[in-house]
């Protein structure tokens, strides 16, 4: 059990005499900050009432309503005799890292999350065009539209896997698929094997099933390190599964070349462990294409994708490629929470994928730009910064010259700017000297971002914490 003191905590906070009364409110809003982004992990024991009160010199009264209105809005959970826990309210609204409505001004950067082509608008009057032909049926389909699922198919098979549309489950979204894929082929108190860092929503799902993580360090300095990292976790433990993302990997932007591909798969395979590899960012290449996917190298892996990140994440559709039988077991398990994906929103998928060619063309283009604005600007105010370019994907993994990342989430909220920390991408308090940051804001968006980063960085170097009076109140948790 993880326990922040008094002082760590208060540290986190800061200073509240900027903030609107109550000032219980205010604190409170505060600390679901810090549990919503993972600078307090979920479970950890928050520090005894008068302990934090004398801290944050405020009135114990305070801190008392500011810890009953986190337990009222789920945000904290009170077990007798033991104390105050950090929690996620219950329910996929409030419960899940995604991005939530942002206040006027404010610019996300917690998240990679691209707004929608005008490819989108025509797919959706093409689907439209199309639908009346499907409504004498029943319109449930439990694996997907026969037809989406042959273009899925069509697509491993042009990147070099190839695939039977009895191969293919349409699913909700990547996550959807990746959560189907571990409810499926993992048991509770089995172990995962992920890179550290990884996507934080996969590490959710793989904890809410009972799953064991097991981490192993990825460096996109030393690729090569991680590769023998794993190999030895998987000679060792064997682990029953692994997550992982080998085309462009999200926060990193490492990609794993043809002879990285063999080498794993021949590890997975000593261990007898299934992977659950997750492509949503290898149609994202900006240099150069990726290899085949990691399945090509070994059989009995599964496949995860996405139109989230090439198109628009609003179309909510996703895929699952396996061999037939798991695919039959992965749809059995799927229908459990949702019977069928929506039909309109797979004919316009179909219809993406047959001009996707073009589309992707226009978006590389655009996130070639946006990747090198980003780059630039960063090297140019904050030097003291290392700055990976990856070769594909849409986000930067900054090393900052110190452990500064939860400082500076709070620092640049008060400037507008969402940040998410570093250790949330982790399994515990690491990573607190790196920074995920997305280019997938128009250039000049994403220079008015490192303006503001730059000047909550040098309040970080100062060790001060600006006022919050700069036209907005601090931000809502991202959640």
């Amino acid at each position: 059990m993880e326990t922040t003191s008094a002082r760590q905590l208060a540290d986190l906070v800061g200073d509240l005499d900027g903030e609107r009364p109550p000032r219980y409110a205010a604190l409170a809003q505060r600390v679901r900050t810090l549990v919503a982004d993972g600078r307090v992990p979920l479970g950890t024991r928050l520090p005894a009432e008068r302990d934090l009160a004398a801290a944050l010199t405020l009135s114990r009264a305070t801190v008392t309503a500011a810890y009953a209105r986190l337990r009222e809005d789920g945000w904290a959970t009170a077990r007798q005799g033991s104390g105050t826990f950090a929690a996620l309210p219950a329910g996929p609204h409030r419960g899940a890292w995604v991005p939530a409505p942002v206040d006027d001004g404010t610019i996300d950067m917690a998240h990679a999350a691209p707004s929608a082509p005008s490819s989108v608008p025509a797919a959706f009057a093409a689907a439209l065009a199309e639908l009346p032909r499907h409504l004498p049926q029943h319109g449930y389909h439990p694996a997907g539209l026969p037809d989406l699922r042959a273009r899925i198919a069509e697509g491993y098979g042009r990147r070099g896997l190839p695939t039977t549309p009895e191969q293919v489950l349409v699913t909700a979204g990547a996550l959807h698929g990746v959560g189907t894929a571990f409810n499926t082929l993992l048991r509770r108190g089995q172990r995962l094997l992920v890179e550290q860092p990884t996507y934080p929503n996969a590490l959710d799902v793989a904890r809410a099933l009972g799953l064991r993580v097991l981490p192993t360090a990825l460096d996109p300095d030393e690729p090569e390190e991680w590769l023998s990292a794993a190999e030895r976790a998987l000679g060792t433990v064997r682990p029953a599964g692994a997550y992982l993302m080998p085309d462009f990997h999200n926060p990193t932007g490492r990609l794993l070349d043809t002879a990285g591909r063999e080498r794993l798969a021949r590890a997975l395979r000593r261990a007898g462990t299934t992977a659950v590899v997750d492509e949503t960012f290898a149609e994202l290449w900006l240099d150069t294409p990726p290899p085949p996917p990691l399945a090509a190298f070994g059989e009995g892996h599964v496949s995860v994708g996405s139109l989230s990140k090439t198109f628009w994440g609003g179309l909510r559709i996703g895929w699952v490629r396996a061999d037939a039988e798991t695919v039959r077991r992965l749809t059995a398990v799927a229908v459990r929470s949702t019977m069928a994906g929506p039909v309109v929103e797979q004919l316009a998928a179909g219809a993406l994928l047959d001009g996707a060619d073009a589309a992707l063309g226009d978006h590389r283009r655009a996130l070639r730009e946006r990747r090198e604005a980003l780059v630039g600007e960063l090297r140019s105010r904050l030097p003291a910064w290392r700055v990976h370019e990856p070769a594909g994907g849409m986000v930067l993994w900054c090393g900052l010259p110190s452990a500064r990342s939860r400082a500076l989430v709070t620092a640049a909220e008060a400037y507008g700017l969402r940040l998410a920390a570093g250790p949330l991408f982790g399994t515990g308090h690491a990573l607190d000297d790196r920074l995920r940051l997305p280019f997938t804001h128009p250039p000049e968006v994403l220079r008015d971002a490192v303006a503001l980063l730059a000047r909550a960085d040098a309040d970080v170097e100062r060790g001060s914490r600006p006022a919050t009076d700069h036209g907005r109140c601090p931000s809502d948790p991202v959640v």
